[in-house]
């Protein structure tokens, strides 16, 4: 997966990074009254933004 996120451009990473975040923010305040039916979807989401922000912070780093 590592490998994957790497190969992609800043641009693309970029879009799934927003597309994360707008899942979370969801998660987040869509259900604010009832409870999820996956407790951990929350927890993995952030997970894959962590791991996008490190795969731009790589590539942008290399083409420096």
């Amino acid at each position: 997966m590592k490998k994957e996120k790497t190969k992609k451009n800043t641009g693309d990473l970029e879009k799934e990074l927003n597309e994360k975040r707008l899942s979370l923010r969801d998660i987040r305040f869509g259900g604010a009254g009832s409870k999820s039916k996956n407790v951990k979807e929350q927890k993995n989401i952030k997970k894959e933004i962590a791991r996008i922000k490190t795969a731009i912070n790589l590539i942008s780093n290399l083409s420096n």
